[in-house]
C-alpha cells in the first residue's frame, strides 16, 4: 500500500464517512446551481473516494508531478462529485464548493484540466475520456513511466462507439498501466440502459475485446481498494472494473430513477436527502 492509502483497518468506516460527505456536497452543489446531474454523482461518489483516498498515487501539494497517476473522468457531467473529492482530497479549498457553475467559476459544469488542479482532461462530450485515457497510458509505455492511467466511464456512455475502437487499441497495446472503471448503475439519462441499447453481455464483451475483467460492488469501498491495489489482474491485458451501483445511491427518492440523472432537488428535497444521508442541517462543508 503506498504512502497516501488508509490502513486496511480504517478503510471501512473513514471511506464510507467521505464518500457520505461528498454526496453531502453533490447534492448541495446541485441544489444551489440548479444544474448537475445527482443520480450519477452519488452512483459514482464511492468509486471516486477509493481512487483518491486509497489507489491513486497523487499529492495534492505537487498535483503535476511527473509520476503521478492519472485519472479521467469520462462521465464529465459528473463533475459535482469529482470537485467534492478533490476538495475533500486537498487539491483545493472545500469553501470553494459553493462556487459551483457560477459565472467565471474554476468549478466548470464539465472538468476543465486548465482550470482545476487534479483534472488531468476536459470531459464531457461522451466516448472522449477513455480514448485520452489510452493515449496517456501509451505514453508512459513508450517513456518507460511507472505510473497508472485510470478512467471512470459511466454504462450508457458505452453506447458510444469511439470507446471500443479505443478499447481494440490498448490491449493492442497491451496497456496493462490502464484501469477502466465503469459505473454500471443500469441507467442513463432516457431510462434503463438494457431497454435503450442493451450492454450486456458486458464483462464478456471487455473479455473478447482483451481486458482482463472484474466485477464488484461498487459501493463496497473496502472490497473496491483490495481489487485496484490488485492492478493489472493480468500482465501485458488492460484492465477493467465493473462496478455494480445504485443511480442516486443513498437517498430513497432518488434510487433507481432514470429522472435523476440530471434532476435537481427542491429545498423540501434537499433537506429530506441531507437527513437520509446523516449530514449535518444546513452544512456547506461537512467534517
Amino acid at each position: 500500500m503506498h504512502k497516501y492509502a488508509l490502513s486496511a483497518a480504517d478503510s471501512e468506516k473513514t471511506l464510507a464517512g467521505i464518500a457520505r460527505n461528498v454526496r453531502c456536497h453533490s447534492v448541495q452543489m446541485v441544489h444551489r446551481a440548479k444544474l448537475g446531474h445527482t443520480g450519477g454523482d452519488f452512483s459514482a461518489a464511492d468509486i471516486l473516494v477509493t481512487l483518491y483516498f486509497g489507489a491513486l498515487r497523487v499529492d495534492p501539494q505537487q498535483p503535476a508531478a511527473p509520476d503521478r497517476d492519472r485519472f479521467i473522468l469520462s462521465k464529465g457531467h459528473c463533475s459535482a462529485a469529482l470537485y467534492a473529492t478533490l476538495a475533500m482530497r486537498g487539491f483545493f479549498p472545500q469553501e470553494e464548493l459553493r462556487e459551483f457553475m457560477e459565472p467565471l467559476s474554476r468549478l466548470n459544469g464539465h472538468p476543465n484540466r486548465t482550470e482545476l488542479p487534479g483534472v488531468e482532461a476536459n470531459t464531457g462530450p461522451l466516448g472522449h475520456g477513455l480514448p485520452i485515457a489510452v493515449g496517456a497510458a501509451l505514453a508512459a509505455k513508450l517513456d518507460g513511466a511507472a505510473w497508472r492511467t485510470f478512467v471512470l466511464t459511466g454504462d450508457g456512455e458505452l453506447q458510444e462507439g469511439s470507446n471500443w475502437e479505443a478499447f481494440m487499441a490498448a490491449a493492442h497495446y497491451h496497456l496493462d498501466n490502464l484501469v477502466v472503471i465503469v459505473d454500471r448503475n443500469g441507467i442513463q439519462q432516457g431510462g434503463a440502459t438494457e431497454s435503450i441499447l442493451s450492454l450486456e453481455p458486458l464483462a464478456e464483451k471487455f473479455r473478447a475485446f482483451g481486458f482482463a475483467v472484474r466485477e464488484a460492488d461498487g459501493h463496497d469501498c473496502p472490497a473496491l481498494l483490495d481489487l485496484l491495489e490488485s492492478v493489472p489482474f493480468e500482465p501485458g491485458r488492460p484492465s477493467c472494473v465493473i462496478a455494480h451501483t445504485t443511480k442516486g445511491k443513498g437517498v430513497s427518492f432518488m434510487e433507481n430513477k432514470a429522472e435523476w440523472h440530471h434532476g435537481v432537488p427542491t429545498d423540501a428535497q434537499l433537506a429530506a436527502a441531507l437527513e437520509e444521508l446523516g449530514c449535518k442541517s444546513g452544512c456547506e462543508t461537512c467534517d
